[in-house]
């Protein structure tokens, strides 16, 4: 596989958690997001199946350490783990009565609480990505600095 391919793959992957989080954001300042927009499941959505698909093989990188791998996964777990709190609040509640269900209403009302733990929880969602960012981006580096012919008897 050429370098170029994995580096695109990788930024690919960077560029769609950087997409996940900005869903999430929106639905915190009220826009109505589906809620399949943004999966809950850390495999599902398109960082993690690059992640747990063809980013695994960035473990045989030699110059890459298995703790930036397990780094990076820790983080993403802990995204969505937060995530899940935000969630919960957006879409695990009841949403109305039955003249909600007739007109099509289908945001449910947040209560002041609610809408502060969720502010709280997506401010925590964007430390942790940035983290997540910066280990994506070492390993982006790792995997420059590794000579093209190397690259591909190892991927």
């Amino acid at each position: 596989m050429e370098k170029e391919h994995v580096v695109t793959h990788l930024r690919n992957a960077k560029s769609a958690h950087i997409s996940w989080l900005q869903k999430a954001k929106l639905l915190i300042n009220g826009v109505d997001v589906n809620e399949e927009a943004v999966p809950v499941d850390s495999t599902e959505c398109n960082f993690g199946k690059w992640f747990y698909g063809e980013g695994q093989k960035l473990n045989a990188l030699s110059n890459n350490p298995p703790e930036c791998m397990q780094n990076i996964e820790r983080l993403h777990f802990q995204l969505h783990d937060t995530y899940l709190t935000i969630f919960n609040i957006y879409f695990n509640k009841p949403k109305g009565g039955f003249f909600a269900k007739i007109f099509g209403t289908k945001k449910a009302t947040l209560t002041p609480e609610e809408l502060s733990l969720a502010k709280m929880n997506y401010e925590k969602m964007e430390g942790i990505s940035h983290q997540l960012i910066d280990e994506i981006n070492r390993l982006e580096r790792r995997l420059i600095a590794i000579p093209d012919d190397r690259l591909k008897k190892l991927i």
